[in-house]
């Protein structure tokens, strides 16, 4: 790549006024103030993306901008989000006030947004301001969809995924790349390398509700049949019998892919994980957190509601289940294991909201252009397939593309990744400066390509 380009400093700075900009999409009434600012802020922060590429905003708080190219080219589609989580006061402070913070040797941006997803947007936007700084033309259009409800399962990327759909008339993007999986050098216990978690398909969401119903009375003479007692058997019933584990290809590609950075233990197994999938995946299950996530649907109780005074038998029951659907299974697929798992007719099970897992996108020369762009960002870290669990922006374009890859440049140690909706959530600099060489160089090498 053209290692002429001069990266801009402040970026820490940058991102730091993104943060301080509230823009809590689960209570964007509140804060309607912050959204309508931010906009006007990264205005003021990236100018050259704003004076020369063409700028839309779309279903109100989406924003798209498109940089045209040099050729009809299929265009690339870098996504982000600007809307974050709500956040209660940390340790630390105000998780809305930005701070720069020296730790270790280097600066760090900490406040809610920082990695999900303003740090992700930031490098997008530093790499193409860099590049308009140079008077860089890309060899095709490059499309930067940058999404204000993500949090709240929103329509903006839908409604931007169907505009261009309409305006490409066919014609399918080069890559979407989105929010996902991060740099990181814990994946897995028995991981020893550092690793790119390229994430190639997500988990479907279901949110259910069980409701159990009965007639109340006094807490003086209970009954065998109460509300509370049956919705606590039907959630054991589920915790005791998870759905089953297995392979996906994208997770065989991982394990694939992690084997060479693997302790010589899990070297050996994973050499043989593709005749014995279901033993691997058995393994993982046993393992729980991130690892059996990644083989089976989990079935995770979010809310319980109950009860109307102390000594008074409930009268209705209540649980919210949150449900992350395998690809390759299905929404209805899971509400029917559900049922056979809860094993009670008089336990209403309720669909409230339920998306579809994504498609597996392929393991090609797209795959291998994230790849050729880590080694001018992080060349020591192995780009590894991903089953990403989480849900994303990207899902609506997964409908029509191929190729839908979820990556953000930035290291995250596990510690970081439990940040995110969490607290403490904090970037370090370097990871900011490295992201933004990931995204100059994924732009770069595809001209270098045509040229070639």
């Amino acid at each position: 790549m053209d290692n002429s380009v001069e990266v801009r400093s402040g970026v820490a700075e940058r991102l730091a006024a993104l943060i301080r900009i509230p823009t809590v999409s689960a209570e964007a009434e509140t804060h309607a103030e912050a959204f309508a600012s931010f906009p006007a802020v990264l205005r003021n922060l990236y100018p050259l993306v704003h004076e020369r590429l063409d700028r839309r905003v779309v279903d109100d708080t989406g924003l798209l901008f498109r940089w045209r190219g040099a050729s009809d080219a299929a265009p690339l589609v870098l996504m982000a989000h600007w809307d974050v989580v709500p956040a209660s006061p940390w340790p630390s402070g105000d998780p809305f006030d930005g701070r720069i913070e020296r730790r270790a040797g280097d600066e760090w941006v900490v406040g809610r947004g920082a990695l999900d997803d303003k740090g992700p947007l930031v490098v997008v936007l530093e790499a193409v301001e860099n590049l308009l700084a140079a008077e860089f033309t890309p060899a095709h259009d490059v499309i930067i969809a940058l999404g204000g409800n993500e949090e709240v399962m929103g329509s903006n990327a839908r409604a931007m995924s169907a505009l261009l759909q309409e305006e490409l008339a066919g014609r399918q993007p080069y890559m979407v790349l989105d929010e996902g999986g991060a740099v990181t050098d814990d994946v897995l216990d028995f991981v020893q390398g550092r690793c790119a978690m390229i994430g190639l398909a997500e988990k479907g969401v279901a949110t259910v509700r069980l409701e159990v119903e009965g007639t109340g009375g006094h807490a003086s003479a209970p009954k065998h049949d109460e509300p509370i007692p049956r919705l606590v058997g039907a959630l054991q019933n589920i915790e005791r019998n998870p759905l089953p584990a297995r392979l996906t290809e994208t997770v065989q590609a991982m394990l694939a892919a992690l084997r060479p950075v693997s302790t010589s233990a899990a070297a050996r197994l994973l050499g043989i994980a593709g005749r014995t999938g279901p033993l691997v995946a058995a393994a993982l299950a046993k393992a729980g957190g991130e690892s059996a996530a990644l083989v089976r649907t989990t079935v995770a109780p979010t809310r319980l509601n109950s009860g109307s005074a102390d000594n008074v038998l409930a009268e209705h029951a209540a649980a919210t289940l949150n449900c992350r659907i395998m690809p390759g299974s299905s929404v209805r697929e899971t509400l029917r294991a559900l049922r056979r798992r809860i094993r009670d007719d008089g336990v209403r099970l309720t669909l409230i909201e339920g998306h579809e897992p994504s498609p597996e996108s392929p393991l090609d020369d797209r795959f291998e252009a994230i790849g050729a762009a880590l080694e001018d960002s992080w060349p020591t870290a192995a780009a590894v397939p991903y089953l990403m669990m989480a849900a994303s922006d990207a899902r609506h374009f997964h409908t029509w593309c191929t190729h839908v890859y979820r990556f953000a440049p930035l290291l995250m140690t596990l510690e970081q990744r439990e940040s995110i909706h969490g607290e403490e959530e904090a970037v370090a600099v370097d990871s900011l400066v490295r992201g933004e060489r990931f995204f100059r160089a994924l732009i770069r090498n595809r001209a270098d390509e045509r040229e070639d």
